[in-house]
């Protein structure tokens, strides 16, 4: 008897855990693929790609800067550390303008554990490029994800820095606006906001730099914010910018804001008072104090005058004509 209960507890355990081994197994594997390198997010958990040339993290280069002249081929390296404990295979390219000019000595490197690996690299300026800065990207992907390492260029040549702000629009309680890079030099732009309405200043926000970098010939619509819109009133919104080298333009947009309500009722009131003055233009006040005098008779034409008397004889009252041919027989 002990022994067959014995036996029944053996298969009873062998039958029941199978959703906790299940998940001691995915646990299992996760931890697997952290120590491969598969981070949370797909980014690599135990290798990097940084600028070469530097020692530790205190000498890393936040991205790689180079200048030259346009058609020089300008040198570099890229720094692969593999922290891993089994090899590392990346794939290297380049992205943007500046990463399409860069070719590496080879395009798929793979890294020994615990090894650190720099990769030459070669950037050639094209022959037509346009004097000022160039960006781009070196992008290394491997295990777990990629790692994307910026990219700047200075070209030689006479640059010119050159910002427009265009498409300047209200709408509602938030400022439309577009920047445009129109020269050869990256910018960084600064923005100052000012709001007049009838009665004064509304909105004053002093100059302040803008969260990006503007490549040249970059174009990026950007909104600001103003809360405190007015709800009756006729405002002017000015922005000015400017950059690094000069750069600087300024453009404005107007706004009418009325309320929906009222502006009706204010219309009706309008519409009537310029009736009442059409009313009144219309009915002209008389001049004089008493009636009207009737028009008088046309005077008399000089063909039909009697000689000395100034009247005509044509269609004069009988009892009316002159004494010496009342008398005078026929």
């Amino acid at each position: 008897m002990a022994v067959l209960t014995v036996v029944f507890a053996a298969l009873l355990h062998a039958l029941t855990p199978f959703p906790a081994a299940a998940a001691a197994a995915a646990a299992a594997a996760a931890a697997d693929d952290t120590a491969a390198g598969a981070a949370p997010g797909g980014a690599p958990a135990d290798w990097t790609a940084r600028p070469g040339g530097g020692a530790g993290d205190r000498d890393a280069r936040p991205y790689v800067y180079l200048e030259g002249t346009p058609g020089t081929a300008l040198q570099d390296r890229l720094a692969v550390t593999n922290s891993g404990r089994a090899p590392l295979t990346v794939r290297l390219r380049g992205d943007g303008r500046a990463g399409a000019w860069a070719r590496f000595a080879d395009d798929t490197v793979t890294v020994p554990p615990r090894t650190r690996a720099e990769v030459p690299l070669a950037l050639t300026v094209p022959p037509a490029a346009t004097p000022g800065d160039a960006s781009g990207e070196l992008v290394a992907t491997g295990r777990g994800g990629e790692v994307r390492v910026p990219v700047r260029v200075r070209i030689g040549g006479p640059t010119l820095a050159a910002l427009t702000v265009e498409d300047v629009e209200i709408a509602g309680g938030t400022i439309r606006y577009a920047l445009v890079n129109r020269g050869n030099a990256l910018l960084r732009p600064r923005l100052a906001v000012r709001v007049e309405g009838v009665f004064g200043t509304l909105l004053d926000r002093p100059e302040r730099p803008l969260p990006l970098e503007l490549a040249p010939g970059r174009r990026v619509e950007r909104t600001e914010p103003w809360p405190d819109a007015p709800a009756l009133d006729a405002v002017t919104v000015r922005l000015r910018v400017a950059a690094e080298g000069g750069a600087r333009d300024e453009a404005e947009a107007s706004e009418t804001y009325v309320p929906v309500a009222p502006a009706a009722g204010g219309g009706l009131l309008l519409l009537g008072g310029l009736a009442a003055l059409a009313s009144r233009a219309y009915r002209k006040p008389r001049t004089g104090r008493g009636a009207p005098r009737p028009p008088e008779p046309p005077e008399p034409s000089e063909a039909g005058a009697l000689p000395g008397t100034g009247a005509s004889h044509r269609g004069l009252d009988p009892d009316h004509r002159p004494l010496a041919q009342a008398g005078a027989r026929p």
